[in-house]
């Protein structure tokens, strides 16, 4: 069970611990109508990550906030698409990081309209100054600890759609708000989920899907020169909101565009 909030009637409460301590996880889902794109594994997902925080949320209570929000919010944005943001926290109460033992999560919805859709003959991007770091324990879970990208997204210019962070060793992990995947001569190139800050739904089911055409998929850490060398026929941005983006150009160096991949991905046809 969770204690459910509507942002548009108030918010939730000065005590909860997500807003004093970043305790808790969020999703965004795109909408059509009452239907949402990939929601099932959206809602996998927020279920797995929770349990992964100790925190317990049933699936079906979900399910059954995404329906109530469709039949809420849809009309607000009549025939156009719109984004589902569910935020789950901890609870209310307590003070100190130690939370109090058998908390009542909160559950925050909130509506808001769909972004612009990225220029589909590629976008720029540039490579970020911030170092992410990955904690093991957290590795993939779409935590509201997100200071790391909020510092790179500020880098952004408005000719830059998205900025690429590095880890510690100066591997490439991920975009501000994109999971990345390379395409090279032997086949495609995405780095592990270990690695990163959020392991996007899109992602995991886009190379389910290229596994299952024959496509070679290799998982590993990702090399700035992967991308700037002459094996690279590709780069593209992953994001479930705005789908799969081809990468015209990073850190003012151009790439090669293919359009192909983006054909893959309809999201029309992963309502649910």
């Amino acid at each position: 069970m969770f204690r459910l909030f509507w942002a548009d009637d108030g918010g939730l409460p000065a005590n909860d611990r997500g807003l004093a301590y970043g305790d808790g996880l969020f999703e965004t889902i795109r909408m059509s109508g009452q239907k949402g794109v990939l929601l099932s594994r959206h809602l996998e997902r927020m279920v797995r990550d929770a349990g992964r925080l100790g925190i317990e949320v049933s699936r079906k209570e979900l399910a059954s906030v995404c329906v109530e929000a469709g039949q809420r919010f849809a009309d607000r944005f009549k025939g156009d698409g719109w984004v589902l943001k569910l935020i789950l926290t901890r609870g209310s109460g307590g003070r100190g990081y130690r939370p109090d033992p058998g908390m009542e999560p909160n559950l925050l919805v909130s509506a808001s309209a769909l972004p612009p859709p990225p220029d589909p003959d590629g976008v720029a991007v540039d490579f970020s100054k911030v170092t992410l770091a990955v904690n093991p324990l957290l590795a993939g879970v779409k935590s509201l600890n997100r200071m790391e990208q909020v510092l790179a997204a500020a880098e952004l210019k408005p000719s830059l759609f998205d900025v690429i962070m590095a880890d510690r060793e100066g591997n490439l992990v991920e975009g501000t708000r994109t999971n990345i995947l390379l395409r090279q001569a032997d086949g495609w190139v995405t780095p592990p989920a270990s690695s990163l800050a959020v392991a996007g739904v899109l992602r995991q089911w886009l190379l389910e899907r290229l596994r299952q055409r024959g496509e070679p998929v290799t998982e590993r850490p990702v090399t700035v020169p992967d991308v700037l060398g002459p094996d690279c026929q590709g780069m593209f941005l992953l994001n479930s909101v705005l789908g799969i983006v081809p990468v015209l150009t990073i850190a003012g160096h151009h790439l090669p565009v293919d359009s192909g991949l983006a054909t893959i991905f309809n999201p029309l046809e992963t309502l649910e």
